[in-house]
């Protein structure tokens, strides 16, 4: 019974890291690519019309804070569940402890 458990607490924990790993990656991927194509467009409307760099500059800053934010709400996840991952007390539930 206590084998059986902790080869269940082991295999959560384990799983939790590869998913971890996969938020975090696949987060920080999306952040780049988006702030990446948020900048040549940035460029590309600052080459065809300069007078408009101002504006445009101003909008891309508070975008490029929405794409990070969003990152970091993904990461603050993936820290709770490595902290205090709530599986693993489901877990000692489901086997009486």
């Amino acid at each position: 019974m206590i084998v059986e458990l902790v080869a269940h607490i082991a295999q959560v924990q384990g799983f939790t890291a590869i998913a971890l790993g996969l938020i975090i990656g696949f987060g920080a991927l999306g952040a780049c690519i988006g702030i990446g194509i948020m900048g040549s467009k940035f460029l590309e409307a600052a080459a065809r019309q300069p007078e408009l760099v101002p504006l445009l500059q101003g909008r891309m800053f508070l975008l490029a804070g929405l794409i990070d934010a969003a990152f970091l709400i993904g990461v603050a996840l993936a820290m709770y569940f490595a902290v205090a991952n709530p599986l693993l007390s489901k877990l000692a539930v489901a086997a009486g402890h």
